[in-house]
């Protein structure tokens, strides 16, 4: 999870999900950057890799262990922290592919992260996937701030 400081405490780079279905959604759907791990790869190697990834930006660290936190779906995120920039509007995200519209046998492609943004704590728990809620406010524990 990238941060900055900003006036009166912090700011969480968050991403949202591209594709058909995150399209019209907003509260409750950004995300930080992540994926899965590969075989031999280490987590916090693979956290930096999705990062890249996902938003075409490089973080330098240090990194921070935030924790490991279960998801409602069941996957377990790894997530760091690290202070740091990054301009939303130079997004250049991976794609992936799907059937689209649904059962017409036709592939198209989507990026996985639409857009970026910076958003203070109490803003970031509005926008942020219910679940990822617990790492943000272990971040904010991380950094002195609170999150609420």
């Amino acid at each position: 999870m990238l941060y900055r400081s900003a006036k009166g405490g912090i700011e969480l780079f968050l991403v949202h999900p591209g594709g058909p279905f995150w399209k019209k959604k907003d509260d409750g759907a950004w995300t930080i950057p992540k994926g899965a791990v590969e075989a031999d790869e280490e987590p916090l190697a693979a956290a930096r890799r999705e990062f890249g990834e996902e938003t075409g930006f490089e973080v330098a660290g240090p990194f921070h262990a935030l924790g490991a936190f279960k998801q409602p779906g069941g996957k377990i995120v790894h997530a760091w922290a690290a202070e740091g920039g990054a301009d939303p509007a130079a997004l250049k995200s991976n794609l992936f592919e799907m059937e689209w519209p649904p059962r017409s046998g036709r592939r198209a492609a989507f990026p996985e992260i639409d857009r970026a943004g910076w958003f203070d704590l109490e803003t970031a728990h509005a926008k942020i996937l219910k679940g990822q809620r617990p790492i943000l406010d272990a971040l904010a524990s991380a950094v002195g701030r609170r999150s609420r």
